[in-house]
């Protein structure tokens, strides 16, 4: 018998990433109680094993570990505070998307109302979890993640980023905002293409291995932000400048909508009319700091 089919687990929430947590716990055996504010999303989870519990005092009332996997941080004050009483002495995890400095307050209140808090970031999306593709980062009472750390796991790989609530979250922002930014670049590529007549089929073909063989790029544009040393070997800032404006024409010229595109344009031009059109593409991290 392994731990996780003695551990017993209460997770508040249950909107497409709660109710696929709530699914990877059952199938590993591990006894489940569910809330909602909406009631009946827990129907087919009940029907799969879970346990539904009326209102969170009572989800928390069964024991275990308590995981907050709410709307955002108001609704994890709104469904927590009134029951910080009954969760003196516990220990929570928040899975709920939170900002980092909004993780670190959570920390304080928990420390405040004696409960252990560990923070998460999912880094997956709902039919991901329990795969291999998934990992979700904690930061804050690392005894919390040492003593589940095994239940963790069935939800994905678990890494612990140090005592720092709010870490895991910087971590889970920093990487989406990558991945936001990305798809934004997909979507305005695929909307220049499409005004031809193209459809976005034909030019996802083409920018997938276009865009993963500019992502080979990362770790040199990291060496030189980490480094200060901003000298360009070839395409420095001015060059780029031009592509840039030749393509926010382009999108204007196909009456497509540029505020993305011109955006990290504005970054560009800042950058070379403050004296700095010689220097290397990476020195563009300098307008975000």
């Amino acid at each position: 018998m392994t731990n996780t089919q003695q551990t017993a687990v209460t997770v508040l929430g249950l909107g497409d990433m709660g109710q696929a947590l709530v699914r990877a716990f059952l199938q590993g055996g591990v006894s489940t109680t569910v809330w909602n504010r909406t009631p009946g999303k827990d129907s087919e989870l009940v029907a799969a094993g879970a346990v539904s519990a009326a209102t969170p005092g009572a989800a928390v009332a069964a024991g275990g570990l308590v995981i907050a996997v709410l709307f955002d941080h108001a609704s994890v004050h709104e469904t927590l505070d009134p029951i910080a009483a009954d969760l003196a002495g516990r220990q929570l995890i928040n899975l709920t998307s939170t900002a980092p400095e909004q993780s670190r307050e959570l920390a304080r209140w928990a420390s405040e109302h004696g409960i252990e808090l560990l923070d998460g970031g999912i880094m997956a999306i709902p039919p991901m979890i329990g795969g291999p593709g998934s990992s979700i980062l904690y930061s804050g009472s690392q005894p919390v993640f040492d003593a589940h750390r095994e239940t963790l796991e069935l939800l994905g790989t678990a890494e612990y980023f140090g005592a720092d609530a709010g870490k895991a979250a910087l971590w889970d922002f920093s990487l989406l905002a990558s991945m936001y930014l990305m798809f934004g670049g997909f979507f305005q590529g695929a909307a220049l293409a499409g005004s031809a007549g193209i459809t976005a089929s034909e030019f996802a073909a083409r920018a997938v291995p276009w865009v993963t063989a500019m992502a080979q790029g990362l770790p040199a544009y990291a060496a030189a932000i980490d480094s200060g040393d901003y000298s360009a070997q070839v395409q420095h800032l001015a060059f780029q400048k031009a592509g840039l404006d030749a393509i926010v024409q382009s999108g204007r010229d196909a009456k497509i909508g540029v505020d993305l595109i011109a955006a990290f344009a504005g970054l560009v031009d800042r950058q070379v009319a403050a004296g700095h059109g010689q220097a290397a593409f990476a020195r563009v991290i300098e307008e975000f700091r």
